[in-house]
């Protein structure tokens, strides 16, 4: 990533700043995809991960549309300016390493919870019966 193009992520945050969860949501969601696509992360999981991150952002607005599409706006800002490389080859705001590490702790997070949802994780301890506790 260009110094012009980290600049502008930066002024994305100082000229939007947000006290929604949406918003925070939004920007550094858009940021992690964006730079995890400029790394070379397969598309699909690139897309599968937007998707956790869009359901999370209706999630944190609620009821109020204006407010998610404005997060909606913001995520594909932050978005856009960290996908696009750098052909001049300057230095990256983000390592590719670090971006890859912190997408997949983003993956393991959501299985962890769709193995909770699903009831598959195994455990110790015998399961609950409607009898038990009365």
């Amino acid at each position: 990533m260009s110094v012009l193009a980290a600049t502008t992520v930066a002024a994305l945050l100082i000229a939007s700043p947000s006290a929604s969860d949406a918003d925070r949501l939004a920007a550094n969601g858009g940021f992690l995809l964006g730079n995890a696509h400029r790394c070379g992360i397969a598309g699909d999981r690139v897309v599968r991960a937007g998707e956790r991150i869009r359901d999370l952002i209706v999630a944190a607005a609620g009821d109020d549309a204006g407010q998610e599409e404005d997060a909606t706006s913001r995520f594909a800002r932050f978005f856009i300016v960290s996908a696009v490389s750098d052909p001049a080859g300057a230095k990256a705001a983000a390592s590719c390493r670090k971006v890859a590490k912190e997408f997949d702790r983003f993956e393991r997070h959501g299985t962890v919870g769709n193995e909770l949802a699903a009831g598959t994780t195994r455990t110790t301890a015998a399961p609950f019966r409607l009898g038990d506790g009365e």
